[in-house]
């Protein structure tokens, strides 16, 4: 969320997702302007994904989503024992 990244650095912090399901994905985002794709000279053609304004904008949203989850992960945790 605080810097572009290109498709093989997503690739690399998202290991459970599939290469095909992180294109569609990012497909997604972009068709609804949370993400801009830039595309970089040289050769081989490298991608930059950064997010838009809007992008930004779900931030604190998507962190109090991830801490809700962590913190509810934990629970289950201890309810197991």
């Amino acid at each position: 969320m605080h810097a572009p990244h290109s498709f093989g650095t997503l690739r690399e912090r998202l290991p459970a997702i599939s290469p095909k399901v992180l294109a569609d994905r990012l497909h997604t985002l972009r068709e609804r302007g949370l993400i801009a794709q830039e595309r970089l000279p040289g050769f081989p053609t490298r991608t930059r994904y950064t997010l838009t304004p809007s992008g930004r904008a779900l931030r604190p949203l998507l962190v109090e989503l991830y801490r809700t989850g962590e913190h509810l992960s934990h629970l289950a945790g201890l309810n197991q024992d």
